[in-house]
């Protein structure tokens, strides 16, 4: 429950000031307008040491939006310690959804065979440590070896939200891929229908039905002799899809050896999901998560280009 109070302060916690937002805003113009006797570089020291909270979450950023009913929490004395996490960074979270940076190498749940370190757990143990009913459920997953941005929801309805509108809810889903050899044409669209063998392994059929539809659209970004840097998007999502149709048009993913991948030049897999934007389940407004290509996809056209100078 948020505090009415707009100063809040007990006796016995005499470094902690709280206040409630009452119309949107930004953070630091928010502190700035509360900490009326502080200068602007304290109040932006204060945020950097990891001193102020939005419900309970440690945040530094100066322009983190503020919504009417948020708590914000100064603590004069030191910062909040949280547990760092292994192979992800927290992008948004609030209410309803946790919107994340997941590194390559990173599971984003559990499976059968492995019970490594995983996202959702890490996760599940980051809600927990403020109310112990907490949970994560996952609305979609990333391969293993892809980074990237995904969401997971804070509670069933949301997730069921989410997946039974997956297709209206989200507006934009782009990857960058790192593949094989220089693809000749610049932007094309790769349809099939996806299955999956024995092996678990997912190939494509060209019979009309025959399996999952899955639609591909691809634009070159940059291209050597040797590699293609892409920008692929998304219209359906299903298992393993990129990288399948990349093999299917003779260029697969850097570093794919499962999806017929020679050279592993990075040393890790070269697919990133770059871009998710979508419908708020609850609020209705449309958010956007765009994170940085990765610099080892970038790097072999960084010596192709050093040699020809």
């Amino acid at each position: 429950m948020h505090k009415k109070n707009t100063n809040y302060s007990k006796v016995n916690r005499p470094n902690i000031s709280q206040y409630t937002v009452k119309e949107p805003t930004e953070l630091l113009l928010f502190l700035l307008q509360k900490q009326s006797k502080l200068g602007r570089n304290s109040v932006k020291a204060i945020l950097a040491r990891g001193q102020v909270t939005v419900n309970d979450r440690v945040v530094t950023e100066y322009n983190c939006p503020l919504v009417p009913g948020q708590t914000v929490t100064i603590r004069k004395d030191k910062a909040v310690e949280e547990s760092p996490f292994v192979g992800l960074s927290i992008l948004h979270e609030d209410e309803d959804i946790i919107v994340i940076q997941k590194n390559a190498g990173l599971l984003s749940i559990a499976s059968p065979q492995e019970n490594d370190m995983t996202a959702y757990r890490q996760l599940m143990t980051h809600v927990r440590a403020k109310d112990p009913r907490s949970r994560v459920f996952v609305v979609h997953r990333l391969d293993r070896d892809t980074s990237g941005v995904m969401m997971y929801a804070k509670s069933e309805r949301v997730q069921q939200l989410l997946q039974n509108s997956w297709h209206d809810t989200v507006k934009e889903r782009t990857y960058v891929a790192l593949v094989e050899g220089k693809i000749k044409k610049t932007e094309g669209t790769i349809s099939s229908w996806l299955k999956e063998s024995s092996t678990l392994k997912m190939y494509s059929s060209h019979r009309p039905n025959d399996g999952q539809h899955a639609v591909t659209h691809y634009k070159v970004i940059q291209s050597n002799s040797n590699f293609t840097l892409s920008e692929v998007r998304l219209e359906t999502g299903r298992k393993n899809q990129i990288r399948v149709h990349m093999q299917d048009i003779g260029h697969p993913i850097v570093g794919d050896k499962k999806y017929g991948s020679k050279s592993n030049a990075i040393k890790r897999l070269g697919l990133h999901a770059q871009v998710l934007a979508f419908i708020h389940p609850t609020t209705g407004q449309t958010l956007r998560f765009e994170t940085d290509i990765p610099k080892a996809f970038l790097t072999p056209f960084l010596q192709s280009s050093s040699k020809s100078n």
